[in-house]
Parts: C-alpha cells; structure tokens; sequence
C-alpha cells in the first residue's frame, strides 16, 4: 500500500488513501490490511481504522466475510445490506446515477392480497407503480409497488422518476422499517427484455411490506434483480 505522511493522518485521509488502493493496487476479492496492520501503518487509531473501512463498506467498495476480514468488492456486483435504503441511495453511495423508467402508474381499488399487507379495505385506493431502475443507464431492477393513496395523495410521473421513500419523507410518511423476503427465481421473456438478460436468467426477488415509526404498512413492494449485478450480504450469529 502507499506510504503517507502519518502526521495528522485522520479518517479523511485514510479514507481516501484506501479508496485509491481500491482503485489501483488491489483487486476484487483481495483482502484489506487488518486493523493492526493498518494502524502500525498510518500511526491511527482501531477507531478511525474502523470509521474509514465503514465507510468504504457503506459504499459497497468492500466487504466483510465473518472470521475471515474485510475483501475488495468486485464493482460489477452491487452489494446491499439489512439497512433500510431505496434504490437511489445505494446507487449514490456506489458513485453511481441511479434512474428510473415508468412503465405503469394508475390508482386502482386494493386487491385482496394488497389490502391485507397495507391493512386498507379491500377496494381502497391505492396507487399502484411499476419502474425499471436504472444504474449509470443500465437495467438493474424491475419494481412494482402500492402505495396508500389516503397516505401518500397523488403522484405524477415526474415525482416517481426518483426515489419514493424521498418523496414520502416529504409528505409527512417517513419509512422506517421492514419485513423482506429474499427468494431465487428466473425471468421470463418479457422481463428478460426489460432488464437486458436472456430469458430464465436467475434473478433475485424481494417481497416487502414497509412500516413508519408507529407500525402503519406504507409500502409493498416486489422487486425482480438481476442476480448478476446485485447480491445481499447478511451478517448472522450463532446463538449460544
């Protein structure tokens, strides 16, 4: 790794020297210096060691494997965590544009099953949205969501061009937590088409009903990934 002058050398400064590292010396995959190795290094502290790899994790430029440490992302891989983000913010910590193409926007009366997961009426409003999302112009993700009308009022398609969790923070709806499931599955032609993968590509869809602070469901959303560009990294423990 480069040397660097280790008077006041801080998290910034570590930061941006790994990052550089990243992008020059080390390749997916390869294994980040460990904690005492990076302070015998750069004369800092475990705490800022571990702020500036934070950071990097939080970008999806490395990641960590338990019992073994911290690895070099490959960058054609998007790698989400458990955190409650939308697809425009892990876009925007990866350095990339995140974008959206719509290709559905109607209210309709809540459908049985949706109804039950927003917990509305059968036959509510809601609105009813389906976006191709896009990274740096390319296909990532097919996503179809609901939303109550009654919560979230109208919405045109310039306000659904960007992140939806944005424009419900600023109607007063703060999403704060989830219940997911992650499942395998394969595309089908017309969503081959749409994402740019052939047909019975292996795909990753995430089912997910979001709630606000008081445990009100504001969000049910069916997200289709393509499995060659996104992955989740999931940190479990033993118990005893």
């Amino acid at each position: 790794m480069t040397v660097v002058n280790k008077v006041g050398f801080k998290h910034e400064a570590l930061y941006a020297a790994l990052r550089a590292e990243i992008g020059q010396a080390l390749r997916p995959h390869d294994p980040l210096p460990s904690e005492r190795e990076l302070v015998a290094r750069f004369g800092v502290s475990r705490a800022t060691v571990r702020q500036a790899v934070g950071r990097l994790e939080e970008e999806g430029l490395v990641y960590r494997a338990q019992g073994s440490g911290t690895f070099v992302a490959d960058p054609a891989t998007i790698s989400k965590n458990l955190a409650l983000t939308s697809f425009s913010e892990d876009m925007r910590l990866r350095r990339l544009t995140p974008d959206s193409r719509l290709l559905d926007l109607t209210v309709i009366p809540a459908p049985v099953v949706v109804a039950r997961d927003l917990a509305v009426s059968p036959g509510a409003e809601v609105v009813h949205a389906r976006r191709l999302r896009l990274a740096d112009g390319l296909p990532m993700c097919l996503e179809e969501v609901w939303l109550p009308a009654e919560r979230v009022g109208e919405l045109d398609a310039g306000v659904v061009a960007g992140s939806l969790y944005e424009v419900l923070a600023e109607r007063g709806v703060r999403p704060h937590h989830a219940d997911q499931v992650i499942a395998a599955t394969v595309v089908d032609a017309d969503q081959a088409r749409l994402l740019g993968v052939a047909a019975f590509s292996p795909a990753l869809r995430v089912d997910r009903i979001t709630y606000d602070e008081s445990g009100a469901a504001v969000e049910r959303a069916e997200s289709l990934y393509r499995a060659d560009r996104y992955d989740f990294r999931i940190t479990v423990t033993r118990r005893a």
